[in-house]
């Protein structure tokens, strides 16, 4: 036997320690290791686990201006390139791979196998038989389909002219008007804005941020008052003051029963009354939504006459084949796209710039 177990200040008995373990290990039998205390040389050659995450998060968000080479090369960036042209024949796969692409670009169902079956036709008339040369006739056809349409914006000389822009919330109306009438004062022509979406104050708001940003006029009413008579008032503001253009917000949604439609039309009748005219009627679509922004296109088409589509936000993931479903389906021209958040980044839409970007 051992010794006798020793009794604690409080009466317990406390295991017999030997004499040889010190009391700093009595808990374990095996020493604790301590990391070597770095050295100023070591220090230096760690790694910092920062840097190189922050370089590659910047990398693909690199932007080329407006101005330098193609305005589309950030669509491009994003763009589902096809790898057809890389097959030396044409066969199934290749026509999958190119109804794929289309179809990821947000082209629509609809729309992708219309075109698919034009390029069957010609392809067995021209006798194509290299994936290139498929891949061009693709872009061609794509180029022709776009190309007739008039994407000016439309003004008329002799008085006040009213240019509407309708659309959900949320897609870039007021920024998107912000932006214009920056342009069209760049052109020399004179601007004041109107704000029409009177049941979102957040909305007056950033109006009256742009007119000050861009130096324009503003006419706002109350909260939740007539937004057609907003929109006349600015109208009888720009014949007294001699103003080229209005350009009117409107509601994306209501807050009461009347239907949005039905408001979109009558203020459109009120803006057609004398001095003013009704030159364009712009529908803002959000790139990113995709096929919705073609269920957008149809029921605004229907009630309000649209003449024009500005596609906004196609900086980021969207494709932009949401522009090749509106105007087949719908024949509305596509006039300016927004491709960033400066004020200069709203630009005249470009079909062949358009195209040659989907197939980069």
């Amino acid at each position: 036997g051992g010794a006798p177990a020793r009794a604690s200040s409080r009466g317990r008995a406390r295991p017999h320690r030997p004499a040889h373990v010190p009391r700093h290990r009595r808990r374990s039998s095996r020493p604790r290791r301590r990391p070597p205390r770095p050295t100023p040389s070591s220090m230096k050659r760690r790694p910092s686990s920062k840097r190189p995450r922050l370089s590659r998060s910047r990398s693909p968000r690199r932007r080329s201006s407006p101005g330098s080479g193609t305005v589309w090369a950030r669509l491009a960036a994003s763009s589902p390139a096809t790898s057809a042209r890389s097959c030396p024949t044409i066969d199934d796969e290749t026509w999958d791979e190119l109804e794929e692409a289309l179809v990821r670009a947000d082209v629509g169902v609809a729309a992708t196998t219309a075109l698919l079956d034009d390029l069957r036709a010609r392809v067995k008339a021209e006798g194509i038989t290299t994936p290139e040369e498929l891949v061009q006739a693709l872009k061609d056809d794509l180029k022709k389909s776009l190309a007739p349409a008039d994407r000016g914006l439309r003004y008329e000389l002799g008085g006040p002219n009213v240019w509407l822009f309708v659309g959900v919330n949320g897609v870039g109306k007021t920024t998107t008007i912000g932006k214009v009438a920056n342009q069209q004062k760049g052109e020399g022509r004179s601007v004041i804005l109107a704000a029409g979406d009177t049941f979102r104050a957040a909305a007056a708001e950033q109006l009256d941020l742009w007119a000050h940003r861009v130096d324009v006029q503003l006419v706002r009413g109350a909260e939740g008052g007539d937004p057609g008579a907003v929109v006349f008032d600015a109208v009888e503001r720009a014949q007294a003051r001699g103003i080229d253009i209005v350009l009117a917000d409107t509601a994306g949604r209501l807050h009461t029963k009347t239907n949005l439609m039905e408001e979109l039309s009558k203020i459109r009748r009120v803006a057609e009354r004398e001095p003013g005219r009704v030159t364009e009627v712009l529908l803002v679509i959000d790139a990113t939504t995709g096929q919705n922004g073609l269920v957008q296109a149809r029921q605004f088409a229907e009630s309000v006459d649209v003449s024009g589509i500005v596609l906004t936000k196609l900086d980021g993931t969207a494709k932009g084949g949401i522009a090749l479903a509106i105007q087949n389906e719908l024949n509305i021209p596509i006039k300016l796209v927004g491709l960033g958040e400066t004020v200069e980044d709203l630009v005249e839409f470009d079909p062949e710039e358009f195209v040659e970007a989907l197939f980069e």
